[in-house]
């Protein structure tokens, strides 16, 4: 499938040429209206983007007319990371050091409060985080590097409690089992009651001393000789509390040969609904708002190609080459007619999801550092607090 650029250029191409051979131009009246007129004009719903950029800030985007609708301005600095909170609320900023986090309020566009963990010659620095359902402390990863004479001394991976309120560590988690983690993947129940780490299984720890209360293994396909489920994190504001969609890969432990399918990941059930659908390869994923569909976009050298999901039959219905730029992937609009391409440069493309049609442009006129959210007009509105 040509790209937007492609057709521009072959259209200019075209004109050149003909004005060079002096040819007429003229073609029927019925063609010439079919040629000027223009394609129809999709919508992407009635919610806000909301994406952090080297310009120190979170740019807020309205859908509806693809212009910048407000800047949030960081105290941080540049934005690392964005977590939405469970309930929707709110953004934990993780800022370009690792080192200061910042409360954003979604509603009302304001920073709550931020923190930094920067100690004198001591820097505890964030590898990823978790905020717990009620808002009250988060669950960071850490590593802490202290600045000697000669050298920096950079210390274990840590599980460590932070206190909202109070901006402190509060307590340091013991590695379950006495396992150390270089990264980890955490989730918490709904209620806030159960920390949940996913591996080799998922070990689920209780919230008040965070010991180990269960283990659950992860469930497999009736197919023999297919290991266990690696869970990517997934941070989507169109699935239910509890619950999480992505593609997700398993692994043959006797052929090695990796395995690509679509999970859906229950934490209350306690369940994992895997749908393979072949082997593995490099394809991103975004789930649609009706939680039917789904989109990616696979690519290699040169080469990007849409792909279409329907999640409900585990199987990809349809494929399209485009034409793009490196270190892409996709987002859906609050309607789920649009795809939203972006990463890696300063605008946001949008095509249509039915058919792969290149619509428009969105300039942020800054580059983007974090990831892009889809804030749909559902999501309630919470006054700051």
């Amino acid at each position: 499938m040509p790209s937007h650029l492609g057709v521009r250029r072959a259209a200019a191409a075209g004109a050149w040429l003909s004005l060079w051979l002096g040819l007429a131009t003229t073609v029927p009246d019925a063609a010439q209206a079919q040629a000027r007129r223009p394609e129809p004009q999709v919508s992407a719903g009635d919610g806000k983007i909301f994406i952090g950029t080297y310009g120190g800030d979170i740019r807020v985007v309205d859908e509806a007319t693809g212009k910048i609708e407000e800047r949030i301005p960081l105290k941080v600095g540049l934005a690392r990371s964005l977590l939405p909170s469970a309930d929707r609320t709110r953004f934990y900023v993780l800022d370009s050091t690792y080192e200061k986090i910042e409360v954003i309020d979604i509603a009302t566009r304001k920073s709550l409060r931020d923190y930094s963990l920067r100690q004198g010659n001591r820097r505890l620095r964030v590898v990823s985080m978790v905020a717990d359902p009620g808002n009250q402390y988060l669950i960071l990863l850490t590593r802490l590097a202290t600045k000697l004479v000669d050298r920096w001394e950079i210390g274990p991976a840590q599980l460590q409690q932070f206190d909202l309120a109070s901006g402190q560590i509060t307590r340091t988690i013991p590695w379950p089992r006495g396992e150390e983690r270089e990264t980890v993947n955490l989730r918490f129940s709904p209620d806030g009651t159960s920390l949940f780490m996913f591996g080799d299984e998922v070990i689920i720890l209780e919230t008040r001393g965070f010991t180990e209360v269960e283990s659950w293994p992860l469930s497999t396909p009736a197919e023999s000789g297919v290991g266990r489920i690696t869970l990517g994190p997934v941070h989507d504001f169109y699935d239910d509390p509890g619950t999480f969609t992505g593609l997700f890969v398993q692994q043959d432990p006797v052929q090695k040969r990796r395995i690509m399918g679509i999970g859906r990941v229950n934490l209350t059930a306690r369940s994992v609904d895997f749908k393979p659908l072949g082997p593995a390869e490099n394809v991103s994923f975004a789930q649609a708002p009706d939680r039917k569909r789904a989109y990616g976009i696979k690519t290699d050298i040169g080469r990007w190609e849409f792909w279409t999901f329907d999640l409900e039959k585990g199987s990809v219905v349809s494929r399209g080459e485009f034409q793009s730029r490196p270190r892409v992937v996709p987002r859906v609009s609050s309607n789920g007619k649009v795809i939203y391409v972006y990463v890696a440069g300063d605008t946001i493309d949008l095509y249509e999801a039915a058919t792969y049609r290149y619509l428009r442009t969105i300039h942020l006129n800054a580059d983007q550092t974090t990831e892009m959210f889809v804030v749909p007009p559902a999501v309630p509105a919470r006054a700051a607090r």
